[in-house]
């Protein structure tokens, strides 16, 4: 017998079966209503943004300050009217602190949960599959989530500025000024930044995901971590233990727009999400490899 003939069925078609549970992963996460309904109001924020810069400015007002970094996000809204190419950065920093992480904690969360609760988990556990293939397509699924949302912000943002606002050379947060191709190419750093900065919070939710059989639950629960870990991070007597929230360096992305570059709190940023997404990564494991699968 030869050593193709002595290897078995199943562990012949493991690449093609991954192959293809990744591509039906994706195909379900993406066909789902609440997907495209979470996706259209990304879609929408930088639309209202642009509208609200737009007839602010029409009725003769001016947005001068776009606040601190700290608290309202890196001043790229006071660049809006000039360069339409703003409108991406805005958005960015407008959906980042809230609605991108809720809706990549609203896709994690059910990731697993949802298919227990549905009764389809065990069924999707059968040969050749296994529990770790499972979970690493579906933490995979959910990482193309973060990118796709994240895109979608920015492409909308991008589309809006250049129909509401002139485009043309940007000016970097550093007052030098880069050609319109370069800012394009900025932008879509930006937007690789923002999704890279959504990984620890994907790992959290399929964590969660993995600890009940209830999506609604272990959706609710992400967004309740995020939404506590947020306020936590605005409390000065917690300064010693804030860098080590997986949010606290999600606006390092603004660096990005710097002449030259910072890159401290960006590989800061970069670092800490992988350590996330290697802990709660690795709990999930642990959790999902050893649970009592019973739907």
């Amino acid at each position: 017998m030869s050593r193709a003939e002595a290897v078995p069925t199943t562990a012949r078609v493991r690449p093609s079966w991954t192959l293809g549970l990744l591509r039906n992963e994706l195909t379900t996460t993406f066909r789902r209503w609440r997907t495209l309904a979470l996706l259209a109001v990304l879609a929408g924020v930088p639309v209202l943004i642009g509208v609200a810069v737009k007839i602010e400015t029409g009725d003769g007002g001016s947005f001068g300050g776009g606040g601190p970094e700290g608290a309202g996000g890196p001043a790229f809204i006071a660049q809006v009217t000039n360069n339409g190419l703003f409108l991406v950065f805005t958005a960015l920093a407008a959906t980042l602190p809230f609605f991108l992480p809720m809706s990549v904690g609203v896709v994690a969360g059910d990731a697993v949960a949802g298919e227990a609760n549905a009764g389809t988990l065990r069924y999707l556990l059968v040969a050749p599959a296994g529990r770790t293939r499972l979970l690493l397509t579906k933490y995979a699924a959910t990482m193309a989530f973060c990118v796709v949302a994240t895109l979608v912000v920015a492409v909308s943002a991008l589309a809006t500025g250049a129909v509401l606002f002139p485009m043309g050379d940007v000016v970097t947060l550093s007052g030098t000024r880069i050609g319109f191709g370069e800012g394009l190419w900025r932008a879509l750093l930006i937007a690789l930044m923002v999704a890279a900065s959504l990984l620890g919070i994907a790992a959290l939710g399929l964590f969660v995901s993995t600890l009940t059989n209830s999506g609604i639950a272990a959706m609710a629960t992400t967004v309740g971590l995020l939404i506590t870990v947020q306020i936590l991070d605005q409390i000065p007597p917690l300064h010693a233990i804030q860098p080590y929230f997986f949010s606290h360096h999600w606006l390092s992305f603004a660096d990005l727009m710097r002449e030259p570059v910072y890159w401290d709190d960006l590989t800061k940023n970069l670092q800490l999400q992988a350590l996330y997404a290697a802990v709660f990564g690795s709990a999930a494991w642990a959790r999902f490899t050893a649970k009592d699968i019973t739907a």
